[in-house]
């Protein structure tokens, strides 16, 4: 029996990792291979999880190293872009509440 399709394309898996933890896209890690950005997607999609989470980390770690040195600006901005940071991290169902205290003789306190 003939095969059908064309033969199946294997390319370097390592090389992929490498590229997604650089954050490229897929469209830019099939350019790469030279491939369409399905067969990158539909058969490569376990080393793109885990090459954009180790890049995740790497950021991470970066961050807080350069932090500690006292170069925040590109902490922020790296974190806003990659790992989805902002300024408004409280929502206002998130804050806290005040505490009511009721006494005994009716007084009522807020804290």
């Amino acid at each position: 029996m003939k095969k059908v399709g064309r033969p199946r394309i294997e390319l370097d898996r390592e090389q992929i990792f490498q590229l997604a933890r650089l954050h490229c896209t897929i469209k830019e890690i099939a350019d790469f291979f030279k491939v369409d950005r399905d067969t990158i997607a539909d058969n490569y999609s376990a080393e793109i999880k885990k090459g954009r989470a180790d890049g995740r980390i790497r950021l991470r770690k970066k961050q807080f190293d350069l932090a500690m040195q006292g170069n925040v600006t590109m902490c922020i901005w790296l974190g806003k872009q990659i790992l989805e940071q902002n300024e408004n991290n409280l929502d206002e169902d998130n804050l806290p509440q005040p505490l009511i205290i009721q006494e005994d003789d009716n007084k009522t306190f807020i804290v």
